[in-house]
Protein backbone atom coordinates (compact mmCIF):
# COMPACT_ATOMS: atom_id res chain seq x y z
CA UNK A 1 0.00 0.00 0.00
CA UNK A 2 0.83 3.40 -0.66
CA UNK A 3 1.68 5.53 2.58
CA UNK A 4 0.03 8.69 2.43
CA UNK A 5 0.80 11.83 4.83
CA UNK A 6 -2.04 11.29 8.12
CA UNK A 7 -4.64 14.00 7.47
CA UNK A 8 -4.68 14.14 3.32
CA UNK A 9 -7.10 13.50 0.97
CA UNK A 10 -7.33 9.20 0.35
CA UNK A 11 -10.97 8.75 -0.57
CA UNK A 12 -14.29 10.19 -1.57
CA UNK A 13 -17.66 8.63 -2.02
CA UNK A 14 -21.23 10.09 -2.47
CA UNK A 15 -24.45 8.62 -0.61
CA UNK A 16 -26.85 8.45 -3.89
CA UNK A 17 -30.46 7.27 -3.46
CA UNK A 18 -30.64 6.28 -7.00
CA UNK A 19 -27.83 4.50 -7.73
CA UNK A 20 -28.13 3.81 -11.03
CA UNK A 21 -29.06 7.39 -12.17
CA UNK A 22 -25.93 8.43 -10.59
CA UNK A 23 -23.68 6.28 -12.45
CA UNK A 24 -25.38 7.72 -15.49
CA UNK A 25 -24.81 11.27 -14.68
CA UNK A 26 -20.94 10.76 -13.65
CA UNK A 27 -20.56 8.72 -16.20
CA UNK A 28 -21.44 11.23 -18.53
CA UNK A 29 -19.80 13.86 -16.63
CA UNK A 30 -16.47 12.87 -15.84
CA UNK A 31 -16.07 9.31 -18.27
CA UNK A 32 -15.93 7.29 -15.25
CA UNK A 33 -16.75 3.18 -15.49
CA UNK A 34 -18.22 1.09 -12.09
CA UNK A 35 -16.51 -1.70 -11.03
CA UNK A 36 -19.44 -4.22 -11.29
CA UNK A 37 -18.51 -5.62 -7.98
CA UNK A 38 -18.35 -2.74 -5.35
CA UNK A 39 -19.88 0.44 -5.45
CA UNK A 40 -16.31 2.37 -6.93
CA UNK A 41 -16.09 4.75 -9.94
CA UNK A 42 -13.35 4.09 -12.30
CA UNK A 43 -11.06 6.56 -14.46
CA UNK A 44 -9.41 4.37 -17.26
CA UNK A 45 -9.61 1.48 -14.82
CA UNK A 46 -8.31 3.42 -11.86
CA UNK A 47 -10.28 3.88 -8.53
CA UNK A 48 -11.71 7.65 -8.71
CA UNK A 49 -14.26 7.11 -6.32
CA UNK A 50 -17.09 5.36 -4.66
CA UNK A 51 -20.71 5.65 -5.10
CA UNK A 52 -22.68 4.29 -2.34
CA UNK A 53 -26.61 3.92 -2.45
CA UNK A 54 -28.09 5.56 0.29
CA UNK A 55 -30.24 3.14 2.74
CA UNK A 56 -30.95 5.92 5.21
CA UNK A 57 -33.59 8.32 4.23
CA UNK A 58 -32.47 10.79 6.86
CA UNK A 59 -28.81 11.08 6.00
CA UNK A 60 -27.75 13.59 3.44
CA UNK A 61 -27.41 13.22 -0.39
CA UNK A 62 -23.70 14.34 -0.18
CA UNK A 63 -20.50 13.66 -1.43
CA UNK A 64 -17.92 13.09 1.73
CA UNK A 65 -13.91 13.39 1.52
CA UNK A 66 -11.85 10.71 4.02
CA UNK A 67 -8.80 11.86 5.37
CA UNK A 68 -6.07 9.49 6.07
CA UNK A 69 -4.61 7.81 9.52
CA UNK A 70 -2.74 4.96 10.71
CA UNK A 71 -5.24 4.82 13.85
CA UNK A 72 -8.54 6.33 13.87
CA UNK A 73 -9.43 5.50 17.32
CA UNK A 74 -6.39 7.56 18.44
CA UNK A 75 -6.88 10.64 15.67
CA UNK A 76 -10.87 10.50 17.13
CA UNK A 77 -9.24 11.34 20.23
CA UNK A 78 -7.40 14.17 19.13
CA UNK A 79 -10.22 14.93 17.39
CA UNK A 80 -12.74 15.30 20.36
CA UNK A 81 -10.07 17.12 22.49
CA UNK A 82 -9.50 19.68 19.97
CA UNK A 83 -12.86 20.83 20.28
CA UNK A 84 -14.14 18.22 16.94
CA UNK A 85 -16.89 15.79 17.26
CA UNK A 86 -16.96 12.35 16.84
CA UNK A 87 -20.81 11.63 14.30
CA UNK A 88 -19.44 7.95 13.98
CA UNK A 89 -17.06 6.41 16.23
CA UNK A 90 -14.57 4.31 14.16
CA UNK A 91 -15.92 1.15 12.60
CA UNK A 92 -14.36 -1.56 10.11
CA UNK A 93 -15.40 -2.17 6.48
CA UNK A 94 -14.05 -5.08 5.45
CA UNK A 95 -11.06 -4.90 3.14
CA UNK A 96 -11.39 -1.21 3.12
CA UNK A 97 -10.22 -0.99 6.47
CA UNK A 98 -11.72 1.08 9.09
CA UNK A 99 -13.86 4.46 8.39
CA UNK A 100 -15.30 6.90 10.78
CA UNK A 101 -17.44 10.84 10.32
CA UNK A 102 -15.89 13.77 12.41
CA UNK A 103 -17.29 17.25 12.60
CA UNK A 104 -14.39 20.49 13.00
CA UNK A 105 -15.38 22.88 15.02
CA UNK A 106 -17.35 24.68 12.54
CA UNK A 107 -19.62 21.67 12.07
CA UNK A 108 -18.24 20.77 8.89
CA UNK A 109 -18.40 16.96 8.32
CA UNK A 110 -15.38 14.97 6.91
CA UNK A 111 -14.26 11.10 7.05
CA UNK A 112 -11.59 9.02 8.54
CA UNK A 113 -10.16 6.08 6.63
CA UNK A 114 -7.68 3.51 8.02
CA UNK A 115 -6.59 1.82 5.38
CA UNK A 116 -6.93 -1.94 4.98
CA UNK A 117 -5.91 -4.15 1.84
CA UNK A 118 -7.64 -1.64 -0.58
CA UNK A 119 -5.99 2.42 -0.75
CA UNK A 120 -8.41 4.45 -1.55
CA UNK A 121 -7.30 6.91 -5.06
CA UNK A 122 -5.46 5.41 -7.71
CA UNK A 123 -5.59 8.67 -9.60
CA UNK A 124 -5.98 12.21 -8.34
CA UNK A 125 -5.06 15.16 -10.05
CA UNK A 126 -6.03 14.39 -13.65
CA UNK A 127 -9.50 15.49 -15.58
CA UNK A 128 -12.18 13.19 -13.89
CA UNK A 129 -10.94 12.81 -10.44
CA UNK A 130 -10.49 14.15 -7.42
CA UNK A 131 -8.27 17.57 -7.13
CA UNK A 132 -9.14 20.14 -4.23
CA UNK A 133 -10.52 19.81 -0.89
CA UNK A 134 -12.25 23.05 0.58
CA UNK A 135 -13.45 23.62 4.16
CA UNK A 136 -16.23 26.50 4.45
CA UNK A 137 -17.25 27.50 7.69
CA UNK A 138 -18.48 30.68 9.59
CA UNK A 139 -15.54 29.96 12.38
CA UNK A 140 -12.27 30.59 10.91
CA UNK A 141 -10.17 31.25 13.35
CA UNK A 142 -11.56 28.24 15.73
CA UNK A 143 -10.96 25.68 12.36
CA UNK A 144 -7.29 26.78 11.48
CA UNK A 145 -6.36 26.30 14.82
CA UNK A 146 -8.39 22.90 14.83
CA UNK A 147 -7.02 21.22 11.48
CA UNK A 148 -3.41 22.57 12.64
CA UNK A 149 -3.68 20.64 15.92
CA UNK A 150 -5.23 17.43 14.93
CA UNK A 151 -3.53 17.28 11.38
CA UNK A 152 -0.63 19.63 11.68
CA UNK A 153 -1.74 21.44 8.13
CA UNK A 154 0.35 24.34 7.59
CA UNK A 155 -1.42 27.03 6.55
CA UNK A 156 -0.86 30.37 4.70
CA UNK A 157 -3.52 33.23 3.74
CA UNK A 158 -4.35 34.18 0.72
CA UNK A 159 -3.42 37.25 -0.85
CA UNK A 160 -7.54 38.35 -1.17
CA UNK A 161 -6.75 40.11 -4.49
CA UNK A 162 -5.52 37.34 -5.80
CA UNK A 163 -8.99 35.57 -5.23
CA UNK A 164 -10.38 38.55 -7.13
CA UNK A 165 -12.84 39.63 -3.79
CA UNK A 166 -11.26 42.97 -2.62
CA UNK A 167 -9.76 42.90 1.16
CA UNK A 168 -12.92 41.23 2.34
CA UNK A 169 -11.66 38.03 0.86
CA UNK A 170 -10.73 35.43 3.98
CA UNK A 171 -9.14 32.50 2.50
CA UNK A 172 -6.47 30.24 3.76
CA UNK A 173 -4.57 27.54 2.27
CA UNK A 174 -3.00 24.36 3.45
CA UNK A 175 -0.17 22.59 3.14
CA UNK A 176 0.44 18.96 4.59
CA UNK A 177 2.75 18.61 7.76
CA UNK A 178 6.54 18.74 6.58
CA UNK A 179 6.22 20.80 3.20
CA UNK A 180 6.84 24.03 2.49
CA UNK A 181 3.34 26.16 2.73
CA UNK A 182 2.63 27.78 -0.50
CA UNK A 183 0.72 26.66 -4.13
CA UNK A 184 3.13 23.59 -5.19
CA UNK A 185 2.38 21.50 -1.73
CA UNK A 186 -1.30 22.93 -1.23
CA UNK A 187 -3.75 20.39 -1.48
CA UNK A 188 -6.57 22.16 0.87
CA UNK A 189 -8.20 25.76 1.30
CA UNK A 190 -10.32 27.42 4.03
CA UNK A 191 -13.08 29.57 2.86
CA UNK A 192 -15.56 31.33 5.18
CA UNK A 193 -19.29 31.54 5.03
CA UNK A 194 -19.93 35.17 4.59
CA UNK A 195 -23.54 37.01 5.12
CA UNK A 196 -23.88 37.05 1.09
CA UNK A 197 -24.65 33.08 1.75
CA UNK A 198 -27.96 32.23 3.07
CA UNK A 199 -28.06 31.50 7.13
CA UNK A 200 -28.98 28.26 6.86
CA UNK A 201 -25.90 27.16 5.09
CA UNK A 202 -23.78 24.78 7.59
CA UNK A 203 -20.12 24.85 7.70
CA UNK A 204 -19.11 22.20 4.88
CA UNK A 205 -16.12 20.45 3.24
CA UNK A 206 -16.76 20.78 -0.56
CA UNK A 207 -15.19 18.44 -2.46
CA UNK A 208 -13.51 19.48 -6.24
CA UNK A 209 -13.11 17.14 -9.12
CA UNK A 210 -10.58 17.99 -11.91
CA UNK A 211 -12.13 19.00 -15.32
CA UNK A 212 -10.57 19.83 -18.73
CA UNK A 213 -12.94 22.82 -19.18
CA UNK A 214 -15.08 24.33 -16.28
CA UNK A 215 -17.37 26.37 -18.55
CA UNK A 216 -18.09 22.75 -20.74
CA UNK A 217 -18.52 20.78 -17.16
CA UNK A 218 -21.24 22.81 -16.39
CA UNK A 219 -23.31 22.42 -19.80
CA UNK A 220 -23.20 18.75 -19.54
CA UNK A 221 -23.82 18.60 -15.76
CA UNK A 222 -27.17 20.75 -16.40
CA UNK A 223 -28.11 19.20 -19.52
CA UNK A 224 -28.12 15.59 -17.31
CA UNK A 225 -30.43 17.29 -15.15
CA UNK A 226 -28.13 19.04 -12.43
CA UNK A 227 -27.51 22.68 -11.49
CA UNK A 228 -25.02 25.39 -11.41
CA UNK A 229 -25.28 26.92 -7.85
CA UNK A 230 -22.18 29.34 -8.32
CA UNK A 231 -21.20 30.16 -11.69
CA UNK A 232 -17.68 29.75 -13.52
CA UNK A 233 -15.45 32.02 -11.93
CA UNK A 234 -11.61 32.00 -12.56
CA UNK A 235 -9.08 32.35 -9.20
CA UNK A 236 -5.36 32.12 -8.79
CA UNK A 237 -6.41 28.06 -8.24
CA UNK A 238 -7.98 27.58 -11.64
CA UNK A 239 -11.36 28.55 -13.01
CA UNK A 240 -14.02 26.92 -11.06
CA UNK A 241 -17.62 26.13 -10.69
CA UNK A 242 -19.96 24.85 -8.03
CA UNK A 243 -22.56 22.13 -8.83
CA UNK A 244 -25.64 19.80 -7.59
CA UNK A 245 -25.84 16.52 -9.51
CA UNK A 246 -29.61 15.26 -10.38
CA UNK A 247 -30.32 14.21 -7.19
CA UNK A 248 -28.75 16.76 -5.23
CA UNK A 249 -25.65 16.19 -4.09
CA UNK A 250 -22.93 19.41 -3.93
CA UNK A 251 -19.51 19.46 -5.51
CA UNK A 252 -17.39 21.48 -7.24
CA UNK A 253 -15.46 21.06 -10.73
CA UNK A 254 -11.93 23.05 -11.10
CA UNK A 255 -9.99 23.49 -14.35
CA UNK A 256 -6.01 23.89 -14.22
CA UNK A 257 -4.99 27.83 -14.89
CA UNK A 258 -4.56 28.61 -18.47
CA UNK A 259 -0.26 29.21 -18.77
CA UNK A 260 0.27 33.43 -19.28
CA UNK A 261 0.57 33.77 -22.73
CA UNK A 262 3.64 33.86 -24.65
CA UNK A 263 5.61 36.62 -25.93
Amino acid sequence: MAVRTEGTPCWVDAQLPDLEAGKRFYGELFGWTFDPDRDEALLDGRRAAGLVPKRDGRMPTTWTLYLATADAGTLAARIRAAGGQMVMDPYPVGPFGVYALAADPGGAVFGLRQDGDDDGFEVTDEPGAFRWMEVHTRRPDAVDTFYATVFGYLGRQDDARREGGGTGVDYRVWSPPGSRPGDDSAFAGRAVITDAFPAEMPGHVLVHFAVADCDEACETAVRLGGRVATPAADTPHGRVAVLHDDQGARFAVLAAPKPPPVD
